[in-house]
């Protein structure tokens, strides 16, 4: 079912009071690589990433 413009404006509005955004940039192909790492864990690429960063950061602390 299609949302409303209403509910995605609402939505949208939430994410930008919720969610810091954080531009990434990688080398050419790697995205794909990425994008296969995590559907091989089912995984999104955003799930994948911070979970790659929550993973760095306890084992560096």
């Amino acid at each position: 079912m299609p949302t409303s413009k209403a509910q995605q404006k609402a939505t949208n509005k939430w994410i930008a009071k919720s969610y810091d955004r954080v531009n990434l940039t990688v080398p050419k192909g790697r995205k794909d690589e990425i994008k296969a790492h995590a559907e091989r864990r089912g995984e999104s690429v955003n799930a994948f990433i911070n979970r790659a960063i929550d993973e760095a950061i306890e084992r560096e602390a």
